[in-house]
């Protein structure tokens, strides 16, 4: 070490130093756009592999989403493998309240054989947004059934459905008509006194 001027100065071994063709290969190796978008590249071809392998990570675990309709409430359920758990907006099932609402909720469950046994061997995840009570439980319901009917893998326990309630599978089209002026609802008129 050398000292020049008051910084330090290193020196370099005759036979270690480089000559500027030497020098000039290196900062080509360095700096190499074409590198570079080969390598974004081939860093975008490993998250295409990784989409593809969650993909198949899904398949394996059987996973099936549904919708269900209830006036204003929207129902989504998810089906994974898993113990048989049923939570309805994070809450388990068996602490809704009041019970018909629960009765309500599991009925496409009760129905036939085959779906017990899908619903004892998954975990059905619903989120119900909107609508009153009512509203709720019956498109959970929905979305229970379709979940499990799709989840079924036949027709045979759709067709079962559809012969019991066809509002399980089918969703409820029927809506609140809008009132009207001249009364207090959409068809009611206001009383009318004649003295």
């Amino acid at each position: 070490m050398i000292m020049e001027g008051g910084v330090a100065a290193k020196t370099v071994p005759a036979n270690k130093a480089k000559g500027t063709g030497e020098l000039d290969k290196e900062l080509e190796s360095l700096y190499q756009p074409k590198a570079a978008v080969q390598k974004k590249a081939a860093a975008r071809k490993g998250t295409r592999a990784k989409a593809k392998g969650r993909a198949k990570d899904a398949e394996k675990r059987k996973t099936v989403t549904s919708k269900g309709k209830r006036k204003r409430a929207v129902a989504r359920a998810t089906l994974t493998a898993g113990s048989g758990r049923i939570l309805v907006n994070g809450v388990d099932v068996s602490r809704l309240r009041p019970d018909v609402i629960r009765e309500l909720v599991l009925e496409p469950l009760r129905i036939a054989e085959q779906a017990r046994s899908i619903a004892a061997t998954s975990d059905i995840y619903v989120s119900v947004r909107g609508g009153g009570v009512s509203g709720q439980a019956q498109a959970a319901r929905s979305a229970i059934a379709k979940a499990v009917a799709s989840a079924s893998g036949g027709d045979a326990l759709r067709k079962a459905y559809l012969s019991y309630d066809r509002t399980l599978i089918v969703d409820d089209a029927r809506r609140v008509e809008p009132k009207k002026f001249l009364g207090r609802k959409a068809r009611a008129r206001f009383q009318t006194s004649y003295r």
